[in-house]
């Protein structure tokens, strides 16, 4: 008798407990090289760092549904820490930032350009995007310094277990990429814009460019055009979001 059990819902996917393991299910008619390149990433970053990611056991299909079997790691999200401990919000948002750097010092040459990646995106931009708006974009993009961190791409509270020795877990590494980390931050913190965190988000980057040395500004470069790459793929309720800091904002 299996014990597998629901523990989460998520578009297009399910997420079970099998004893030590925890199995990402995905929808039919899910892309198969979406989830073959997931789970590509995520080995790529177990192989080449010393990061605490959960080990991927298998990729399989089960009952005719593509699956990712790796490691379950018991603990809370640090989102959830944040949520019930406000009081402790400055200290988890330092445990925040510094695990995020440490992430960006770390190299995996084998995973996709951001840049690359970025490029793509707002080329597919077409229905959405005028041609001098995409042209611009474009523009500012190829004039950013080309870097090769390892950049995770969905760096939020909600991704990070913290274990109850206090080891925190990094998961989800479907969006990974090589890049510059001011791109990483500038995804970071539009995400938090997109949960309605805005007095976080805020927070959250002048702590970043304070520890790592960063000008604001520099990051803020990079927002229009990580507002513009996630166009492809936005819900209809953040369109328009994004539509704003592409479209308004401009640190030219």
């Amino acid at each position: 008798m299996s014990n597998k059990v629901l523990i989460a819902k998520m578009a297009g996917k399910k997420l079970y407990r099998e004893d030590d393991l925890a199995i990402k299910e995905f929808d039919e008619g899910y892309s198969k090289s979406d989830i073959l390149n997931e789970a590509l990433n995520q080995s790529r970053v177990e192989e080449n760092t010393d990061l605490n990611i959960p080990k991927i056991a298998a990729v399989e299909v089960r009952d005719g549904q593509w699956s990712i079997v790796m490691d379950y790691i018991d603990g809370v999200t640090l989102d959830k820490l944040m949520r019930d401990n406000p009081e402790k919000e400055d200290e988890y948002l330092n445990m925040f930032v510094d695990l995020q750097r440490t992430v960006l010092s770390k190299r995996v040459p084998m995973l996709n350009k951001l840049k690359d990646k970025m490029q793509g995106r707002i080329s597919m931009t077409h229905d959405i995007l005028d041609a001098t708006t995409r042209y611009d974009l474009h523009t500012r993009l190829d004039a950013l310094p080309k870097h090769y961190n390892l950049c995770h791409g969905d760096f939020n509270p909600s991704n990070i277990i913290i274990t109850s020795d206090g080891t925190p877990y990094i998961i989800d590494w479907s969006h990974a990429t090589q890049g510059n980390s001011s791109a990483d931050v500038a995804t970071t913190y539009l995400q938090c814009y997109l949960d309605g965190k805005e007095k976080f988000a805020e927070k959250y980057l002048d702590l970043y460019c304070k520890k790592s040395d960063t000008a604001k500004q520099y990051v803020q470069k990079w927002i229009p055009i990580v507002a513009a790459s996630r166009l492809t793929k936005a819900k209809k309720n953040e369109e328009s979001f994004l539509l704003r800091w592409i479209n308004v904002v401009d640190y030219e």
